[in-house]
């Protein structure tokens, strides 16, 4: 499906995940999805601030080994 990007920010330290992140929504205007799987509570915690002040819509779940954060372009 068009517009839709997954990033594994798996093992990276803050403020790795915000950046690759951050760097991704703002390349591809085309992005409506973006999934992000992080394994650390303070990675989540950023790249959701981080998104949703850029206009994201942001719901987070939990898994094996971390969190899977998807973010939604707002309307």
């Amino acid at each position: 499906m068009m517009g839709v990007k997954t990033i594994d920010c798996s093992g990276l330290s803050c403020p790795e995940p915000v950046l690759r992140v951050r760097r991704a929504l703002q390349e591809d205007p085309s992005l409506r999805q973006v999934e992000v799987k992080v394994n650390a509570a303070a990675a989540r915690d950023n790249v959701s601030r981080a998104a949703r002040n850029m206009g994201w819509q942001v719901a987070v779940q939990a898994e094996e080994g971390g969190f899977r954060l998807k973010l939604l372009r707002s309307q």
